[in-house]
């Protein structure tokens, strides 16, 4: 079942990520509780996670304020999460057992299911299971720490950059690569398919960063 805290985070991530709430805005946590009538402790919840997931910067002394990611340092993190990925990719097709296999099938089933809905939402928690699925399959767990400390720094934009268009069909297609390369033991094809799913970059890129503007200009 999910958690207040996790609905909260929900909606102030949307916020985030739409402008409502703009960089260097200040987060009062009991505002925030008057607002959505809850008590103090579902509000550190979400806004524990939303500063773990780099969203938000909790100043010593001075408060809770919306941070702000530039474009070079979002590309930089989005370029070491695909490296990580590719690694778990590659290191799955060479350990996945056939137990792996049937719950990254269904992972990637619950995703088919959201992408004909049109739910990006839906899709967005169907999509983390997918990858959660294949660092499970690699057998390492520093490589899985790793991937999830940064996963969860990117998972705000990869959300974001689900509502570009016609991007749900394109990710759910790059989903069907990996899980192809994966069945067949092909570790290099694995961590190809997979690094091409996850990067951003080219026309990618300039597709998210224009998400992120047109959020600024909502909000002006």
């Amino acid at each position: 079942m999910e958690k207040r805290g996790d609905r909260l985070r929900d909606v102030l991530e949307e916020e985030i990520l739409t402008g409502v709430l703009r960089p260097g805005d200040r987060l009062e946590e009991l505002q925030l509780a008057a607002r959505f009538g809850v008590s103090r402790t579902p509000i550190r919840e979400a806004l524990f996670q939303l500063s773990a997931a780099g969203l938000i910067e909790q100043r010593p002394r001075r408060g809770t304020f919306v941070a702000e990611v530039g474009p070079r340092r979002l590309m930089e993190m989005f370029d070491v999460m695909s490296e990580l990925e590719a690694m778990c990719a590659r290191l799955a097709a060479r350990r996945a057992t056939p137990d792996d296999l049937a719950a990254l099938h269904q992972a990637h089933a619950g995703c088919a299911e959201a992408a004909e809905r049109g739910d990006f939402d839906g899709y967005y928690y169907e999509n983390e299971v997918f990858h959660e699925k294949i660092r499970e399959a690699s057998r390492n767990g520093f490589l899985v720490e790793q991937a999830d400390a940064l996963q969860k720094r990117l998972k705000a934009y990869r959300r974001l950059q689900l509502r570009a268009r016609d991007r749900l069909r394109a990710s759910f297609a790059e989903h069907e690569a990996v899980i192809t390369a994966i069945e067949a033991g092909d570790a290099e094809a694995a961590a190809e398919a997979m690094r091409g799913h996850v990067t951003v970059q080219g026309e990618r890129f300039a597709d998210l960063l224009a998400s992120l503007e047109r959020r600024e200009v909502k909000s002006a």
